[in-house]
This record gives C-alpha cells, structure tokens and sequence, in this order.
C-alpha cells in the first residue's frame, strides 16, 4: 500500500512539473533519467584489411556511416504524434521559428535535444524528407523535423505525453504531428 501511494505523489509531482506557466523549470536537478542520458551511440567498427594468401593487403573502406536516431509515429490522446523508437514522447518549442535552437543551459536540463550520431531514420509513418539535422553549440547534432529542433521531456517515461501545450522556459511546447506542425492545444 505504502509503495502505490508513493508511486501516486510521484506521479503528481511530474505532473506538476507540466501544469503550466508557474512550473518552475529549476524546480528538479535530477535529470538522472533524462533521455539525453543516453544518446543513440553506434558499436564502433574500423576498418579492416584483410593480407590474402598472396601477401597482398587489401584496400579498407571508409567505416560505415553512424546509425542515426530513428523517429517514429504512434497514437497518443493528441492524435498521431512524433515518438522516438523506445517510445519516448519528442516536442517543439514554438520560439523556435528556424532550425536554429534557442534552448540551452536550465531550459536543454529540463528539455534534452534528440541527438544523433548519425542521419535520422524515418520510422513507420515518418516523412523521410522532413527529417533534418542542426548544429548545437557543442558540436552535437540534434535531429529536426520541418526545420523544427526536437526535444524530449527530462521527467516522462516512455509513452507518456505529459507536457503538451504547456509554458516553460519562455515559450509553449507541443507535440510534433506527422507533418511536423505542432499539435492542437489540448
């Protein structure tokens, strides 16, 4: 009993967390289970050559191209929205209005980039030509969708949707429709 009432006040708190502009962003350090966490990384592979019976070394290839982020469509309660492929929900910030992102420093701990190591996969219902990438300040590739830098929510698990049309951090995030509009304010 002791366990559901405290999975009940935790759940709460995270909602909370998303009810609206008097949200405090800085409110939780803990970003321990951020998606951001863990970035899509690739097993490193290098090239190999390969000295025949002849004593010839053959020429080694580039290494492949790192395996990029994979984002998917699923059904949520906001219709047809942009998930990544662990089922983590991804979002927009509408004071981005270029490819150029606007969220660092308290804003990227709350809301983590979707990083990629490599060219982002178009999954089931995805369109392929929307897909992108941007720059960040650090180097790091974030993924974009219709030019849109996308996020994550540092404080939702997988499948849950908990911070659509909601203010934080100086601007409204939705949920990102297949065809990379925001979703309707639900």
């Amino acid at each position: 009993m002791r366990t559901r009432v405290v999975a009940l006040l935790s759940c709460l708190l995270l909602l909370a967390a998303c009810g609206g502009e008097d949200a405090d962003p800085e409110a939780s350090d803990d970003t321990s289970s951020s998606p951001s966490d863990t970035p899509n990384q690739s097993p490193s592979q290098s090239p190999t050559s390969d000295a025949g019976s002849t004593g010839t070394t053959a020429t080694s290839s580039s290494p492949p191209a790192a395996e990029g982020t994979t984002v998917v469509v699923e059904g949520s309660d906001f219709g047809p929205m942009l998930f990544d492929d662990t089922g983590q929900a991804i979002y927009l910030f509408d004071v981005e209005t270029t490819a150029e992102p606007r969220c660092y420093d308290d804003c990227e701990a709350a809301w983590p980039p979707v990083f990629t190591d490599g060219k982002p996969v178009a999954g089931d219902g995805v369109d392929g030509s929307l897909l992108g990438t941007t720059e960040r300040s650090d180097g790091r590739l974030q993924v974009t969708y219709d030019d849109h830098p996308l996020y994550f929510y540092a404080h939702e698990g997988k499948h849950e949707v908990l911070c659509h049309d909601v203010f934080l951090n100086g601007g409204n995030w939705y949920v990102v429709q297949p065809d990379g509009s925001a979703a309707p304010p639900g």
